[in-house]
């Protein structure tokens, strides 16, 4: 027997019904924001991706050589093929541009619960501005995407990487020292940050200020840390117009200052966010994002950039985790034929209520009324036609409602009409 690759799922009937379900509830939510719906290659060339993350990213990623030689590979990510997609034929529309999507993505990483090597990802880009009310709408709006789901334990975490440079910068921490470090703060690992500041010689005092600004809540603490630093009070001032948009405009309460966020420091370059469902344990992080450059790296213009990832299939491992109810998708009506000779009646009247857009199955075995009527239990049909003999020379079908066990015989002519009301 065939078995399906490591790291890849099929989905039954009811589980599509939940993917699309989320689906369409983020693609409402985006399209409210004035978000545009876009879709890119499921490959690139190879170089797209080693020049977004370096040549390390090949060993995570499905690489290969098509039948002209050329390095290609399955996408790891969206957002540098939207990136590529905007530098090739974007750039000279109005700004700003407002982007989103979905697709599958790809890499080559140990699978576990939450974590598949193909897996469906949601995100989006604006492109032209960066401003408090630009990125207020943006933190608001993954929010609540993931809150019009159906989630509702999340906690939304902001941070600025031009804050925590300028940090960096005060107490001489190196490029190389903060490679070290930017994994131990990651992981709010303050023991191991604190002797690893001690072995740089930074002073113990000023390691504890460090580790306390990384878990404080307390913009004014920062302020007081930075206060000499131009651009770092720069960007506490749009942090602060962020945050008061998003209490009293975008009406969120849920959210921590977090200057511990430390994602993607090779092109974040100013505000930060994450947000996490904490039901899902040690991999909790369902959505990231932020202020980024990477436009000039793929060859376009300057422009300002940010958007953010959704992790579709994680969503909807909360969401479970949460007990949702799902919407279920009834079959609105189940055609059965009495025996083989009602067969071709059968077929016409359930032609006839397709056209009226009434979703109709019809019974293809003629298996019998029994029989017929234990299917169309199973799959949920709200009511049964019944096509007979003595029915169809008056010209009517017996219609049985699901629920109630009622039976009522209509003309055909007035069947549509009937169920539709």
């Amino acid at each position: 027997m065939f078995q399906i690759p490591r790291g890849t799922r099929d989905f039954k009937p009811a589980e599509m019904i939940k993917r699309r379900y989320v689906e369409e509830e983020m693609r409402k939510t985006f399209i409210s924001f004035g978000y545009k719906e876009i879709q890119t290659p499921t490959f690139e060339t190879l170089e797209l991706f080693t020049a977004k993350s370096g040549e390390s990213v090949i060993e995570e990623i499905y690489s290969f050589k098509d039948k002209g030689g050329r390095d290609l590979a399955l996408r790891p990510e969206l957002t540098a093929p939207v990136i590529r997609f905007y530098v090739d034929s974007l750039q000279m529309e109005p700004k700003p541009i407002k982007l989103f999507y979905f697709g599958n993505c790809y890499r080559y990483d140990r699978p576990q619960k939450g974590r598949y090597r193909e897996f469906t990802q949601a995100g989006c880009e604006i492109i032209g501005t960066e401003t408090p009310e630009a990125i207020s709408e943006l933190i608001a709006m993954a929010y609540k995407i993931l809150e019009n789901t159906g989630l509702k334990n999340i906690n939304l975490n902001i941070g600025n990487l031009k804050i925590l440079q300028a940090i960096f910068k005060k107490l001489k921490i190196t490029k190389d020292q903060q490679k070290y470090i930017i994994p131990l703060i990651d992981k709010s690992l303050y023991e191991d940050l604190f002797d690893a500041l001690i072995d740089f010689k930074i002073d113990s005092s000023e390691a504890n200020q460090l580790i306390k600004i990384l878990d404080t809540s307390d913009i004014k603490e920062i302020i007081d840390f930075v206060k000499n630093d131009e651009t770092a009070i720069d960007e506490i001032k749009k942090l602060e117009k962020i945050i008061d948009y998003l209490k009293n405009i975008y009406k969120i309460k849920n959210f921590n200052l977090k200057m511990s966020i430390v994602r993607g420091l090779d092109y974040y370059t100013g505000t930060v966010f994450e947000i996490e469902a904490a039901k899902l344990g040690a991999e909790k992080q369902i959505c990231g994002g932020g202020v980024y450059e990477l436009i000039e790296n793929f060859g376009g213009r300057k422009t300002a950039q940010a958007g953010f990832a959704i992790g579709f299939d994680r969503t909807i491992l909360v969401l479970e985790t949460e007990n949702f109810e799902f919407p279920e998708i009834k079959t609105n009506v189940y055609v059965i034929p009495v025996n083989k000779d009602m067969a071709k009646n059968a077929l016409e009247i359930t032609e006839i209520l397709r056209n009226e857009n009434i979703t109709t199955d019809v019974d293809l075995l003629s298996r019998g009324i029994g029989k017929s009527m234990k299917y169309a239990s199973s799959i949920n049909a709200k009511k049964v036609v019944i096509v007979g003999p003595d029915e169809i020379e008056t010209q009517s079908v017996t219609v049985r409602n699901m629920e109630s066990g009622k039976q009522e015989k209509i003309k055909i002519k007035e069947l549509a009409k009937y169920l539709l009301g």
